[in-house]
């Protein structure tokens, strides 16, 4: 008796369904596979227009790791790793998963087959090199975050006692801004509490960043927190 596929197709956009490759080309390809090993195709779950970031939120993929779990000695086949997950971590998780239950992985476009010794060290060399791969952007991120911190620029939101330059990158002191964050220093350093500060910050009549008249203690712990300054 043939051994029984699972396959899972996914599109994240309308523009791939249309002009990318469609969920039917992925069902086609995944179909030719089974032909030609062996396996004989029992369904294909979809998830049309959802990201492949997360894996807990893709009802079609959820399916289709139940059912393939609960076939004894099937496999689940995707048309590329890409459709299956954004993440390896959650490739990774999913294929240990599937091993757990007795399963296998396909992919067709990496010509990954853990149905073999070969197929499932492979796999676990293009996770590890997509690791790396992530490792590296994420330090080339964080190299121009902090040339960026050097020279001055924002980075995100424009932090309490700073306004944004009209050349829309650099900070430039905002002087009243400035004076609170003294008073709030200089209360702290007298071991005044997180909620008595807000509430001279509030009877001064100053305002937070975002326009509000009224102080809470949490914003006075950020604020704290920004500039290193003990919270408690």
């Amino acid at each position: 008796m043939k051994p029984k596929a699972i396959g899972y197709v996914r599109v994240s956009t309308a523009d791939q369904r249309d002009n990318g490759v469609s969920l039917e080309a992925q069902r086609e390809r995944i179909k030719k596979w089974c032909d030609a090993d062996g396996y004989r195709l029992v369904e294909v779950f979809d998830d049309a227009g959802i990201s492949g970031k997360r894996a807990d939120n893709r009802p079609g993929l959820q399916l289709a790791l139940d059912r393939v779990c609960k076939t004894k000695g099937g496999a689940l086949i995707v048309y590329s790793l890409s459709r299956l997950a954004r993440s390896t971590r959650n490739a990774i998780e999913i294929a240990e998963r599937l091993d757990k239950a007795g399963a296998d992985l396909v992919s067709l476009t990496e010509k990954i087959d853990t149905t073999s010794a070969a197929g499932k060290m492979v796999f676990r060399m293009l996770a590890v090199l997509a690791e790396f791969e992530r490792d590296i952007i994420s330090e080339r991120t964080r190299a121009a975050l902090d040339h960026k911190r050097r020279n001055g620029e924002c980075i995100g939101t424009v932090p309490f006692g700073w306004d944004l330059n009209g050349d829309g990158k650099t900070l430039v002191r905002n002087k009243s801004e400035q004076a609170a964050i003294t008073t709030i220093r200089s209360m702290r350093k007298r071991g005044a509490k997180l909620k008595q500060i807000a509430a001279e910050l509030t009877e001064q009549g100053i305002e937070t960043k975002f326009g509000k008249r009224v102080w809470s203690h949490q914003s006075v712990s950020q604020i704290l927190k920004r500039l290193g300054t003990s919270e408690r």
